[in-house]
């Protein structure tokens, strides 16, 4: 493989950047779920456009998966990437987030003027029931994943009990994925056949990209320390959110709301609330926090923050990913890693709960939600129930 190039596989057509950015825009306006939004991704890209091969479809999937970040927005940008170089993917990563970040820049803005109004309280107070049901039933399905053997499990026993002594969360990450290094045996993940390449992009682009970026933090931190302060926050969040957007979640109220006590745990619930009841993925909590503590720009900033780092990483990582997918220090490192996420969501699990003002009323709009959840039922209409049902009894 070269060295000064990125390599790319085939693909069948390279559409315009506008037509790439308008796909994905219409494929944003319905992304809920997360990273189920992955099969729909898939169907366009693959089945209907014929953009990629299946394979490489799914070579990008285990990449976004390896590297941190939210899976889905990672996965529309690997597309972009593949058909045209870094400039598609960053047409399809935009396209794809935009609708999230426009719609929680209004809820934020209408939340900061009718939070303390009765009906909106209401709303609210069952939702934040609702949002319990969501991590606890995220840190079930982590544990399911990678809870797989005794080793893992003791990392993840230690990762929450550092977790619950509000020790560091990035320091927890760092020692499991040592733990991971010592404890774990070899293991390689499964990674489909990689096909001939062709080149896209010189790493010079790439080299611009960060120098472009670098620069505008530089910028920011003479022109605003405070915004400068966020933006440097959601950096260090999204590189440690291995495992998908859920993963940010326990560093985020961690830093946000034990640390800097920029807001209390509830408004924190109540920020991944409207992030369930808007498309995309849950980080985009990060535009809520962002416009609570410095209006639209901050909503701005924190959500480029929370998302670029992730998005320079895959950006950097596709064209090596069979040496770095391949690596046993690398795969041990990442079990550890994952695993210390499930003591990480317990913790904060627990945490949300806390900050639950739990009658009858609340239990049950929680179970019901953990089981709706269970049996697989989306997540919209679990939000949008729960806010009728919360206006009517609470």
């Amino acid at each position: 493989m070269l060295e000064n190039e990125s390599q790319i596989q085939p693909i069948n057509y390279s559409p315009p950047l506008l037509h790439l950015f308008a796909s994905f825009l219409k494929l944003g306006l319905t992304s809920f779920g997360g990273p189920a939004m992955v099969a729909y991704i898939r169907k366009m890209a693959v089945e209907q456009k014929n953009w990629l091969d299946d394979g490489s479809f799914r070579q990008g999937v285990a990449i976004c998966q390896t590297i941190p970040g939210a899976t889905a927005m990672q996965t529309a940008a690997y597309v972009g990437l593949r058909l045209r170089g870094i400039r598609g993917a960053a047409a399809s990563f935009i396209g794809f987030g935009l609708p999230a970040f426009c719609l929680m820049m209004t809820l934020s803005a209408l939340y900061v003027r009718t939070h303390n109004l009765p009906i909106v309280a209401s709303v609210f107070n069952g939702l934040q029931a609702i949002i319990v049901a969501i991590i606890a039933n995220a840190t079930a399905s982590f544990a399911k994943s990678y809870l797989k053997d005794w080793k893992n499990l003791t990392i993840f026993l230690i990762a929450a009990i550092m977790f619950w002594w509000r020790i560091n969360p990035i320091s927890v990450i760092l020692l499991a994925g040592f733990l991971g290094l010592f404890l774990k045996s070899k293991q390689l993940l499964d990674m489909p056949t990689s096909h001939i390449a062709r080149k896209l992009y010189s790493t010079r682009h790439l080299v611009f990209t960060v120098l472009g970026a670098s620069v505008g933090i530089l910028l920011l931190f003479f022109a605003n320390p405070q915004l400068f302060k966020l933006a440097a926050l959601m950096f260090r969040i999204d590189l440690f959110a291995f495992g998908g957007g859920f993963a940010s979640i326990p560093l985020m109220f961690h830093e946000v709301v034990e640390v800097r006590s920029w807001m209390d745990g509830r408004t924190f619930l109540n920020g991944i609330a409207l992030g369930q009841v808007t498309p995309g993925p849950i980080v985009i909590t990060a535009t809520f926090i962002g416009y609570l503590l410095s209006g639209p720009l901050g909503a701005l900033v924190a959500t480029i923050g929370v998302f670029l780092p992730s998005f320079l990483i895959l950006v950097g990582a596709v064209p090596y990913f069979d040496r770095f997918r391949g690596s046993v220090c690398v795969n041990k490192v990442m079990s550890g890693i994952l695993s210390s996420f499930v003591g990480l969501l317990l913790s904060v699990t627990i945490r949300f709960a806390a900050n639950v003002p739990w009658d009858l009323p609340r239990i049950i709009l929680g179970v019901a939600a953990f089981v709706a959840l269970i049996l697989r039922v989306d997540i919209l209409w679990i939000v949008l129930i729960g806010t009728i049902v919360s206006v009517i009894v609470l």
